[in-house]
C-alpha cells in the first residue's frame, strides 16, 4: 500500500520528526514538544530518508499512506488465538478491571487481514494513541469513556460508534468472537493527507548498554495475572502468551514501565471499578535489551508527547526493532528477574 512518492514526501517527515526528538533528548531540560511535523512542511526537505515511526528501523519501501491504527485486543484464554500480532510495529499490555490485562496493538507498515480478537477501549488508550494522530479501533466502549476519548481529540473507530464493522468468529462466544479485517479497513483511509506519526520511543544509533544480565523474568500486573518473558535467538518470546501457534510479537526490547493507577470513573457490567493507567508524568523503567537489563526513568509530558527514557541523567537510546511495553501498576506490580 506504498506510493513511491508518497513515500518519499512521508519519509522526509520521518526524518525531521527524528532530528528534532534526539537534539530534545541530548538536553537535561528540554524545550516544549514540537508538533508532529506534516506532508506539507516536508515538501521542502532535501535530504531522504525512510524510517518507522514506532521501530526506528529503515523503511526501504517507504511509509504507508493511511495513519497509524492501534486496535485493542483480548489478553487472557477466553479470546484465544489472538490474531495478527507477529505484524504489529510496537505492542502495549495495559491492566484492566479484576486484575487482567488487555493488549493495545500498534499496526503501520503492515496491515492484516485478520486481527483480533477486538475488545473494548479504556481512557488508558488516549495517552497511548495520541502521539500517533492515528485511529483507536475497538469494539465499543462504555459511554463515560468514548465520551473523554472523543474529547481529547482521538479518532475513535467502533461497532458502538457505528464507523467500523467487525466481523463474528463461530468458534467463540461474545465479547470474544469479534475480528477486523485491518487491510481492508486500511485501504478504507488511505489518502494523501494520512498524518505521520510523530516517533514513539527514542531509537538511535547508538543504543545505551547495560550489563546486567536477564534472559528470563516475570512481569507481574496483580496477584493473578504475570506475563512471563524469556529471551532467545536474539529476541523476546511470551512464555504464557495467547497467540496463534508461531505468530506472536518477538520483539526486540521489552519496556517495563510503573505507572500510576486511577478511577476511570465507572464499573463494568459485574461491578467491577475499571482503572485508568496515568501514562503521563514519570516513573521508574526497566529497560531489557539484547538479554540484559538496566534500571531508568520514563517520563511523558502530556498525552500527545513522546515517551522519553533517562539513566544516571543521561538520555536512554534504543537499538531499533520490535518494542512492547508494559504498563506496570505501582505497589501490586513488579519485576521478577531469574538471570
Amino acid at each position: 500500500m506504498s506510493n513511491p512518492l508518497r513515500a518519499t514526501v512521508r519519509a522526509t517527515a520521518a526524518l525531521a520528526a527524528l532530528a528534532v526528538v534526539a537534539a530534545c533528548s541530548s538536553t537535561p531540560d528540554p524545550k516544549p514538544e514540537p508538533s508532529p511535523a506534516s506532508p506539507d512542511a516536508s515538501r521542502d526537505a532535501s535530504t531522504l530518508v525512510r524510517a518507522n515511526p514506532f521501530t526506528g528501523a529503515a523503511a526501504p519501501k517507504g511509509l504507508p499512506d493511511h495513519p497509524a491504527f492501534l486496535v485493542k485486543i483480548e489478553n487472557t484464554a477466553a479470546g484465544a488465538p489472538q490474531y495478527g500480532l507477529s505484524e504489529a510495529d510496537m505492542v502495549v499490555e495495559e491492566l484492566v478491571e479484576g486484575g487482567l490485562t488487555r493488549l493495545a496493538a500498534f499496526f503501520y507498515s503492515q496491515t492484516p487481514d485478520k486481527v483480533g480478537h477486538v475488545r473494548s477501549t479504556r481512557t488508558t488508550d488516549i495517552a497511548l494513541v495520541k502521539p500517533t494522530r492515528g485511529h483507536l479501533i475497538a469494539s465499543g466502549g462504555a459511554g463515560v469513556a468514548i465520551r473523554k476519548i472523543k474529547a481529547a481529540g482521538v479518532a475513535f473507530h467502533s461497532e458502538d460508534t457505528k464507523n467500523v464493522t467487525l466481523t463474528r468468529d463461530p468458534g467463540k462466544r461474545a465479547p470474544y468472537d469479534r475480528l477486523l479485517d485491518l487491510d481492508a479497513y486500511a485501504k478504507q483511509h488511505t489518502s494523501a493527507k494520512a498524518p505521520i506519526p510523530a516517533p514513539y520511543l527514542p531509537f538511535g544509533a547508538t543504543p545505551t548498554t547495560a550489563k546486567k544480565k536477564a534472559t528470563s523474568f516475570d512481569v507481574r500486573f496483580s496477584r493473578g495475572t504475570a506475563t512471563r518473558w524469556r529471551y532467545a535467538d536474539g529476541r523476546y518470546a511470551r512464555v504464557n502468551g495467547h497467540a496463534e501457534k508461531g505468530k506472536d510479537f518477538r520483539p526486540d526490547t521489552v519496556l517495563v514501565l510503573f505507572t500510576r493507577q486511577a478511577d476511570a470513573g465507572y464499573r463494568d457490567p459485574a461491578g467491577n471499578p475499571v482503572p485508568e493507567t496515568v501514562f503521563t508524568g514519570k516513573g521508574k523503567a526497566v529497560v531489557l535489551q539484547g538479554g540484559t537489563m538496566l534500571d531508568a526513568r520514563w517520563s511523558k509530558k502530556n498525552a500527545g508527547a513522546p515517551l522519553r527514557l533517562a539513566a544516571g541523567g543521561k538520555p536512554v537510546v534504543l537499538e531499533p526493532g520490535k518494542v512492547f511495553v508494559e504498563l506496570v501498576p505501582q505497589g501490586p506490580g513488579g519485576i521478577s528477574v531469574r538471570g
